[in-house]
């Protein structure tokens, strides 16, 4: 957390006493405030453990339905900024090798979840997803990193439809993208992103399926939002509003980026206390992209305030990631699932998670998609940790995919 409290108290001294206009949060932590026009069922607070106990049923028998060989494969995209491409690379790697598997399940958390949308729709969107991550619109998101979060600390009224984020999530989140998403999420797939309420410090998930199969303006409206709001890192993009209804009150909630509280997830976090009550998971497939480095090696953090801070959010975010794929790995134990991961090495040179540079963008894509097509993508956690701790460097010309060049991983 020290990371974010740098940028905290940055924002505590350099703020001016102005505040954006909005309505008050919902006063209680589980309430029933819905966003407006839409059923409780959309979100879940992960906390609402009565409310899991309801939607669970449904929500997993729908996705085993959905699995046309009778094996489910779940994909967990995390956060990571501009590591995004990596993932983006991989999937488009695996259908260039025919070997990307159908998922009933995507999540996604910030830049993971932008990708969702298309990991979820399937190869079919592998173009538009490719200019989302390696394209202009992606290269504008911090033309200057240092002037756009001075900007928003010292700009609180910006709004979200003036920023580079949204403008990039409104242009690829289209009419024909809600519908699609409808038309899978019929089948019982499931596409699930987090946000985090700031109001309550809590996680929020998100059923964008269920969202998209409302169609019209509305769907679409909270589809986008809901996705700006996953991405936005405080400081860096403003906050997201959500308007909602409880009885015949009307309030704001304030989302942000999903990786606040947690970095990725395969399952609603509650599981993690109830997971021998989802028979239907066992013996599931469950894929994780990292869009980031487990580890990496040392680098000289210059002594300047955008440097700082974002070497502070990335081991934050190393750290909260290391954590999750723990709690992965021990979910996917009680259930009988067989977990397989892939990361960006600890080798490649990635210098920021907010380095949105295009040509930097398309080596990290281009060398994920190498490496997928090749078979070389996915790890046991096992490999991944001989991989990040001790394992020798490759070669200063050339660094190694994720599985190197060793057999593909066991179970």
């Amino acid at each position: 957390m020290r990371g974010r409290l740098a940028l905290l108290w940055l924002g505590l001294l350099l703020a001016s006493c102005k505040t954006a206009p909005r309505r008050a949060a919902p006063p209680d932590l589980i309430g029933t405030a819905t966003p407006v026009g839409f059923p409780s069922s959309v979100r879940l607070i992960t906390t609402d453990v009565r409310a899991f106990t309801v939607l669970a049923p449904d929500f997993f028998s729908g996705i085993h339905a959905a699995a046309a060989d009778g094996t489910v494969n779940i994909l967990a995209l995390s956060g990571g900024g501009s590591g995004g491409a990596f993932g983006a690379g991989a999937l488009v790697g695996m259908s260039r090798a025919h070997t990307r598997p159908p998922f009933e399940m995507v999540t996604g958390v910030s830049t993971g979840a932008l990708l969702a949308p298309f990991a979820f729709l399937g190869s079919p969107w592998d173009t538009r997803m490719q200019e989302a991550f390696t394209g202009e619109r992606s290269a504008r998101l911090l033309r200057s990193p240092t002037r756009t979060i001075l900007a928003r600390l010292l700009s609180p009224r910006g709004l979200p439809h003036h920023n580079a984020l949204f403008r990039l999530v409104d242009h690829f989140v289209t009419p024909e993208m809600i519908d699609a998403v409808a038309h899978e999420a019929d089948k019982g797939r499931r596409l699930v992103v987090a946000t985090t309420d700031l109001d309550k410090h809590e996680t929020v998930l998100w059923n964008l399926g269920e969202i998209a199969q409302h169609g019209g303006t509305a769907a679409r409206t909270l589809f986008r939002d809901v996705l700006v709001a996953s991405a936005s890192v405080p400081g860096v993009f403003p906050p997201v509003l959500i308007h909602v209804r409880e009885g015949n009150r009307e309030y704001d909630e304030m989302h942000v980026d999903g990786g606040v509280t947690t970095s990725v997830f395969s399952m609603p976090l509650i599981v993690g206390i109830r997971s021998t009550e989802l028979p239907q998971l066992r013996g599931a497939h469950l894929y994780m992209i990292v869009n980031g480095q487990l580890a990496r090696t040392p680098q000289t953090t210059r002594y300047k305030t955008i440097d700082i801070l974002s070497n502070a959010f990335a081991a934050e975010l190393t750290y909260k990631t290391r954590e999750a794929i723990v709690d992965n790995i021990a979910a996917a134990r009680r259930l009988g699932m067989t977990f397989r991961l892939t990361e960006i090495p600890v080798d490649y040179p990635q210098t920021s998670f907010i380095d949105f540079d295009q040509q930097h963008m398309r080596a990290l894509f281009d060398f994920a998609a190498d490496c997928a097509a090749r078979g070389l993508l996915w790890l046991t956690p096992a490999q991944s940790l001989r991989r990040n701790m001790g394992a020798p460097r490759a070669a200063a010309d050339r660094v190694a995919c994720p599985m190197r060049d060793e057999p593909a991983a066991g179970r």
